[in-house]
């Protein structure tokens, strides 16, 4: 994309002499940010616009251009678009509005735009956006106000009015950007692409971004996963509530995915996610300014007690930790300070601290082997002059090597020493929290960079036998198949059960449950009916025939009474499980931008009540499900509490690669539940299975929101 970015020559298609027009924003802008390529102005009543003479055809320019940004109205915009094609363009920037996010012509028409730039290979930014800054280049071709600092932060955002709103903010706290990059309606160029290419940018120290939907959900997952291995990806992801997805929907034109499926996306792929744009920034400032901290001890010096607390408060909530001083380090500060200051880390300088104890404590506790990163906190006193601290932690930072963090608390007097500060790369801000939680996610990222290679096994499963079963369920139109048809799917990809039987009558139950030994488990068999506890169809701990008999006549005469539409086929007869089981819930559901989507958590009814629930995508890393079974509230409950024996963990993963296996193997299974699996410390029984199935051959997806 070097002629996005770093062209040599640019057309403006829509320039305008008048003031306040796009067309002559972005002909001022990429003046004023001191572009030195060609310009060629295109305006069809010609004339002189910002000093330059105009064009008042395309085709008059005579000679190919790198890049062209386009902003005129939207009907002659294809038009536009395949004149710059003949005269030859390599970029194409859409400024205009009103397609896909306005009306089903909008969409006819960015879909051509789309064809013709993908079968013509141009680079198309847009259309509904702002434009795009390279601040080291020298191109400014947007109509934002202003010219950003240049700096190490590569940022694209989905919103263009968001963009503003963020260059005017970064001008007012002096961060600087190495590109800026506006992907409104994303018909070619999207976030997988602009990681891409921010990832092999060599200007660019850290990622932003902020998206409402995310259009290939697997190319970028990919590209984050290259990309986060060599810099931080941090993103903002709007639309977490059905509102907020419903808003940007009208807003974009593209449907949003689950929520849960872009976290577990961002987890996967190693993208630090963010809920608010001012923690985005606060982020982005530390990761730009300083080295990854080599773990998470972090050593904190204060001249005030209250905010030493607060920040000893927020390493406890984070992944922070505050270690132990060695011997030496507290002798030096029991020299250097009174009696009654405190040693200890958080270190209190006390109210009366001067520059030069700010320095010789930065030395002194930086030099500490436990210490791998530094937080200086600096309270405001009426002898205290800011500007000579900062100078000094400065000049002690240099000896000290490891990652310093300074929180000034106060704004009025703090202004020169936040200027040193930042001229000397160390983030400032203004309450402790803010700090220890930049620090924690700087730690994690290090960690999640320095971890091993993820570990990718293919059980093995009757791969044959399960697509006979699954095409001859597409074939009959059966949509949902519950326990007593899905378990021989569940069998062919070698996952135990629980022995049973399909009873269809009390004398055949009794006789299947002789054969299997009491106690049994009866459950009414019916392909409409997935939750049998909704209807009172299941019965445990069946110790005798006339029990079991009872049950069967009892189960199915609720069932017809309560569901009368319902086919009954009869109740399942199943061996009962160990009484040290526990029950949790494995399944899937397809995501419709990032594919099949695994859940674990405690099953029965406890999942609709707990919500206790962890989820990946799929394909799963043995390490992905050795995650989510210890992510759930619940799992010191699974490891055994109080004499209680943990369960087989090494089963429970099994069964969750298993299914992850078996979603990746088969794009008709829509969603697939396992609940509950009987798990002890011997073993994991899917003790019921139900699947719903879809015919992806006649147009069907995995894409409904009716299921949503």
């Amino acid at each position: 994309m070097d002629s996005l970015f770093t062209p040599s020559s640019i057309a403006v298609v829509g320039a305008s002499s008048a003031s306040g027009k796009i067309g002559n924003t972005i002909l001022s802008n990429l003046l004023s940010a001191g572009y030195s390529g060609s310009l060629y102005p295109v305006n069809i009543r010609g004339g002189n616009i910002c000093g330059i003479d105009s064009y008042k055809q395309i085709s008059e320019i005579g000679r190919p251009v790198d890049l062209a940004v386009i902003a005129i109205p939207r009907d002659a915009v294809l038009g536009a678009f395949r004149e710059l094609l003949e005269l030859g363009v390599g970029s194409v920037v859409v400024i205009t509005a009103g397609f896909k996010e306005v009306d089903h012509e909008g969409w006819l028409l960015e879909t051509e735009l789309a064809k013709l730039a993908r079968d013509n290979g141009v680079n198309l930014l847009g259309p509904n956006c702002l434009g795009i800054i390279n601040s080291r280049g020298g191109v400014n071709a947007s109509f934002a106000t202003g010219n950003p600092d240049t700096g190490s932060i590569g940022f694209f955002s989905q919103s263009g009015a968001l963009c503003v709103a963020v260059l005017d903010w970064a001008l007012g706290t002096k961060i600087g950007f190495s590109k800026f990059v506006s992907l409104g309606n994303k018909a070619v160029i999207n976030e997988a692409s602009m990681l891409e290419y921010l990832g092999n940018d060599p200007d660019t120290k850290v990622i932003l971004g902020y998206v409402e939907n995310i259009e290939d959900g697997r190319e970028f997952m990919k590209q984050a996963a290259k990309v986060s291995m060599k810099k931080p990806v941090l993103m903002m992801k709007a639309g977490t509530t059905p509102a907020g997805a419903r808003a940007a929907s009208s807003h974009t034109g593209a449907m949003a995915g689950s929520d849960k499926a872009c976290d577990a996306a961002f987890r996967q792929s190693g993208v630090i996610r963010v809920e608010k744009l001012d923690e985005l920034f606060n982020l982005a400032r530390a990761f730009s300014l300083q080295d990854l901290p080599q773990g998470p001890n972090l050593g904190i010096v204060t001249n005030a007690g209250g905010p030493g607390i607060l920040a000893a408060d927020a390493c406890t909530e984070s992944v922070m930790r505050m270690p132990t001083f060695s011997p030496e380090t507290i002798g030096e500060l029991q020299r250097m300070l009174p009696g009654y200051a405190s040693v200890y880390n958080p270190v209190d300088l006390l109210s009366s601290a001067d520059a030069e104890t700010y320095g010789r404590a930065v030395r002194i506790v930086g030099h500490d082997p436990a210490v791998n990163s530094l937080l200086m906190i600096i309270a405001p006193s009426v002898d205290l002059d800011l500007a000579e601290v900062a100078e000094a932690v400065v000049e002690a930072m240099a000896e000290v090597n490891k990652p310093v963090f300074c929180c000034l608390m106060g704004r009025r007097k703090s202004g020169p020493a936040r200027d040193i500060f930042a001229e000397a790369g160390i983030p400032v801000y203004d309450f402790p929290k803010q700090a220890v939680r930049a620090m924690g996610c700087m730690h994690k990222y290090a960690v999640w960079k320095g971890r091993p290679p993820r570990t990718f096994i293919t059980p093995e499963h009757d791969l044959e036998a399960a697509r006979e079963l699954v095409d001859n369920a597409v074939r009959s139109g059966a949509s949902e198949l519950v326990e007593f048809q899905a378990r021989d799917i569940v069998t062919a990809y070698g996952l135990p059960t629980p022995e049973s039987d399909l009873a269809r009558s009390g004398d055949e139950a009794v006789a299947i449950a002789d054969q299997l030994g009491y106690p049994v488990v009866l459950k009414i068999a019916s392909p409409e009916i997935s939750h049998k506890s909704d209807v009172g169809g299941v019965r445990t701990g069946l110790n005798s025939a006339e029990e079991v008999r009872a049950a069967f006549w009892d189960i199915t005469a609720r069932t017809q009474r309560l569901r009368p539409d319902a086919y009954i086929a009869g109740c399942l007869v199943q061996q009962m499980a160990s009484e040290h089981s526990r029950e949790v819930i494995v399944g899937f559901r397809r995501d419709k931008q990032f594919g099949p989507l695994l859940m674990f958590g405690l099953g029965g009814v406890y999942v609709e009540i707990l919500k206790d629930i962890s989820f990946r995508l799929a394909p799963l890393a043995v390490e992905d499900a050795g995650e989510m079974v210890r992510e759930i509230r619940s799992y010191m409950l699974l490891k055994g509490v109080k004499g209680g024996e943990p369960v087989d963990f090494e089963a429970i993963t099994d069964v969750l690669i298993r299914m992850s296996c078996l979603a990746s193997d088969f794009p008709e299974i829509y969603e697939a539940e396992f609940n509950p699996v009987l798990v002890n410390s011997e073993e994991a029984l899917v003790a019921d299975a139900r699947m719903t199935v879809v015919d992806i051959s006649a147009g069907a997806t995995d894409e409904s929101d009716e299921r949503e």
